[in-house]
């Protein structure tokens, strides 16, 4: 037979069935998203899920969660206790089928859940599968049962340990090395998102420990108040307009399907020009929002528009309020809980339930109208905010057109100083945002022209955390970026027009570059946040120091890799004479050295920038770049001891 033909074989051979937990182990990406820092964590966050899902059900109260010594982790609850008796159909006792088989769970219409979140029966077993070892204890029915797993097998029976007050579950894993890239948890990660379930479910207690050696903490989070303390922690470093914080709950039944829905909205004003929306479906973060935020975001419009004219805030001959206007400065958190969420995609991302925003939308109309004509005063200061919003982007329209300024938005032509590459698809494309016009030239000068192009930025750009949305697009700087990477902003945003996918920010590695960088990216953050959460925001790491010693040159990029350098170069040759030269800024470099250090694809560091919690992004942001000045003080005095100056 032909090697051709050979090849184009394809028969029954060729397709291998994976059995069993088997297919998680080959494709974990598939179930957790990655085998990275994100991947990692998401495993603590199922096994916390199942139990949350028992205080949803009313059956729990306190969740613990503990980071061991050996960097393991442990969740233990107060709830019913995983099922311990023979499964009907599997044969086997209940605990074994959740941990050792896929789409094994309550949530399934069996009624052992009304409402849930997980991966909606393959959490537990997912985690299994991925973890070197697991052990599960139950205590239930006076009793406290124990079994043990390797990679997803069971290697012990389930077994009775002895007598047992009360009732719960404990799970302890071993993330496996071999799926993971990183095995080292991060008490922060962790931290932030604990406190988010505790918020997200009043009353609810949620305790974390970190137990490893030199990292010994422990906090415990509870909020009787549920998302209105939420929005008032996340507002604590912003001034307020309403200081009620607006909160209503909402509970219907469909009487023809027997689907329940609840809906919570807690919503404050605040003196920033950026508005901060934050959505949940069944505990569940939906990043990219859905029908229960489309519901809020109408109701919040409507309520207001017709508000002001009642009112006379509006008069007749004026315009009505654009979404926009309505939801400049809001801090609003919108949380549903259903009992059969339709999520698009495996990361669940989006909610797809679309009679959840008629829902939404009209029990918002309803209490938001009640809280305005209840807190008149309140009231009036939120609509001459949106007013102000409304005169302010009128008011920049006109002076736009007066001066002949081409809207970015729909600007053809790319800016003069963008040098930009040969190359089309975006894919393969990058272009490097460089701190003034001596590093740009030396950039052009070194770049590859077919895949890189070259946007020098004049000085630092505007603060936009401080600036009105409309002064924000009358800067050049912020006008050349958004044409440059043609996707929009806001509402106009389309990340498939994107013309780069790798937006590499280049600037000094002194104390003025990390200014730019930092303002970058509160740009970026507040106009263009799906750039960073879809991973196509990086920061260049250019060099501190060229060593040279005869014909050898190196590059190191932090004072102790340099350190670690010399003491080399000192035992290896004690005599010979070598020559440090040390970058203040990337201009210092010629186009060859810009090259090799920085831009050359098989020798540069990128950093990637990423959104892990977005809650703590959008107030560290806050406290550093607003207006604000003591939690900024606050932050530097209890941080200060950490930094390392460059005088």
């Amino acid at each position: 037979m032909s090697a051709e033909k050979k090849k184009s074989d394809y028969t029954g051979q060729q397709i291998q069935v994976l059995h069993g937990l088997e297919a998680v182990r080959v494709r974990p990406g598939m179930y957790i998203g990655s085998t990275g820092s994100q991947g990692l964590h998401h495993l603590v966050y199922e096994i916390v899920d199942n139990s949350v899902d028992e205080a949803l059900a009313g059956f729990c109260k306190h969740i613990e969660l503990s980071i061991n010594e050996d960097n393991s982790i442990t969740v233990c609850d107060d709830g019913r206790g995983m099922p311990v008796d023979m499964h009907p159909t599997e044969h086997k006792p209940t605990v074994e089928v959740i941990h050792t088989q896929l789409h094994a769970g309550g949530k399934f219409g069996g009624g052992g859940y009304k409402v849930s979140g997980g991966l909606h029966g393959v959490g537990a077993s997912v985690v299994n599968a991925l973890s070197t070892h697991m052990i599960v204890e139950v205590k239930r029915g006076g009793k406290l049962y124990e079994q043990e797993y390797f990679q997803g097998k069971r290697v012990t029976e389930l077994k009775v340990l002895g007598e047992a007050e009360g009732s719960g579950s404990k799970t302890t894993f071993w993330p496996d090395p071999e799926i993971f890239d990183e095995t080292i948890y991060d008490y922060d990660i962790l931290q932030n998102r604990m406190r988010e379930m505790a918020f997200l479910n009043k009353g609810l207690r949620i305790t974390i420990e970190d137990k490893r050696e030199g990292r010994k903490k422990k906090e415990s989070f509870c909020y009787e108040g549920g998302i209105r303390e939420f929005v008032t922690f996340m507002n604590r470093n912003k001034k307020v307009i309403n200081e009620d914080v607006f909160y209503f709950e909402n509970h219907k039944k469909d009487e023809a399907t027997g689907k329940e829905y609840e809906v919570e909205v807690a919503l404050q004003y605040t003196g920033n020009y950026n508005e901060t929306v934050m959505s949940y479906a069944n505990n569940i973060n939906t990043i990219e929002g859905g029908f229960h935020l489309q519901g809020l975001k109408a109701a919040i419009t409507r309520t207001l528009n017709d508000y002001a004219r009642r009112t006379k805030q509006l008069k007749e001959k004026d315009d009505s309020l654009t979404g926009d206007d309505c939801r400049e400065g809001v801090t609003a958190i919108v949380s549903v809980k259903l009992t059969d969420p339709q999520f698009e995609g495996q990361t669940k991302a989006k909610l797809g339930n679309s009679e959840v925003r008629g829902f939404v939308e009209s029990s918002m109309n309803e209490y938001f109208n009640f809280y305005l004509e209840e807190h008149p005063a309140q009231a009036k200061k939120i609509v001459t905010k949106c007013i102000n919003a409304a005169n302010a982007r009128e008011a920049a329209r006109k002076a736009r057109e007066t001066s002949r300024k081409t809207n970015v938005l729909e600007s053809t032509s790319l800016p003069g100083k963008l040098k930009d590459c040969s190359e089309k698809d975006p894919e393969i494309c990058e272009i490097f945002l460089v701190e003034g016009d001596s590093a740009g030239g030396s950039a052009q000068e070194g770049r590859d022209r077919a895949r890189q192009a070259v946007l020098p930025l004049r000085g630092k750009i505007l603060n936009v955390e401080k600036a009105t949305r409309a002064r924000a697009l009358d800067s050049q700087e912020i006008r050349n970026m958004i044409t440059a990477f043609g996707c929009g902003i806001d509402d106009n945003f389309d990340i498939s027009k994107l013309r780069y996918h790798k937006i590499i920010i280049m600037t000094d590695a002194d104390v003025d570059g990390a200014h730019i960088r930092t303002l970058l990216l509160t740009f970026f953050y507040r106009f263009m946040r799906p750039l960073i959460e879809e991973g196509y925001v990086y920061a260049a790491q250019p060099p501190l120091f060229r060593v040279k010693r005869g014909k050898e040159t190196w590059y190191t990029y932090s004072d102790k890799e340099q350190e670690d350098l010399l003491a080399e170069l000192r035992e290896k040759d004690s005599k010979t004479k070598v020559e440090i030269q040390r970058y203040k800024g990337l201009g210092e470099m010629d186009y060859t050295q810009l090259w090799e250090t920085t831009m050359d694809y098989n020798h540069r560091t990128l950093i990637r920038i990423s959104l892990d919690d977005a809650e703590k992004a959008d107030e560290m942001i806050t406290t550093l770049m607003g207006d604000k000045v003591p939690p900024r003080k606050k932050f530097i005095e209890e941080n200060a001891r950490y930094a390392t100056l460059d005088l």
